[in-house]
């Protein structure tokens, strides 16, 4: 059997926005880097690489994310989800026809702070496999409640699960 696809977005899933009273720019040790890479937790690489799908950047990161995100959390060089901006719906975040079509028919579990429900309803309309579209709060990112799910979902794929708003 194939493994489910995991879709992974970095700004807010994997590197958190923080509360309002939080430092936007956390002091980095080099200060060529990225402001918010301080805010990435290393112990997620760990927790992504064992759950059950197929890991898969979809993320503004595009490459960036296996020269700078993978390393920082002891992750090999992914896949990488980088068709071009397609805005052609106001409603549809423009990672969504991409991601159907890198799908192309497999199960797909989408992590990102950005999901509508337009996205869910396109999805649902368009994807002809089980696809679960989790929106993650990007002031706190991934969570033990966001692992527990992603990891029950990814081991029974079932189509259009009621999902987080």
């Amino acid at each position: 059997m194939v493994r489910p696809l995991l879709f992974l977005d970095v700004d807010g899933p994997l590197i958190p926005f923080g509360a309002a009273d939080y430092p936007l720019f956390p002091p980095l040790p080099d200060r060529h880097e990225h402001p918010l890479l301080a805010r990435l937790d290393p112990a997620l690489g760990v927790r992504l690489a064992a759950l059950p799908g197929e890991l898969v950047w979809a993320t503004t990161w595009f490459t960036d994310a296996n020269d700078v995100i993978a390393p920082r959390l002891g992750l090999p060089p992914l896949p990488v989800v980088d068709e071009p901006h397609q805005a052609d719906f106001a409603d549809l975040h423009w990672k969504t026809r991409p991601l159907v079509t890198w799908a192309a028919g497999r199960p797909f579990a989408w992590v990102d702070d950005e999901i509508s429900a337009a996205d869910r309803a396109w999805v649902a309309a368009q994807h002809p496999g089980a696809a679960l579209l989790h929106r993650v709060d990007p002031r706190t990112g991934l969570t033990e409640a966001d692992f527990a799910t992603l990891a029950e979902w990814l081991e029974n794929p079932i189509e259009n699960p009621a999902e987080n708003p």
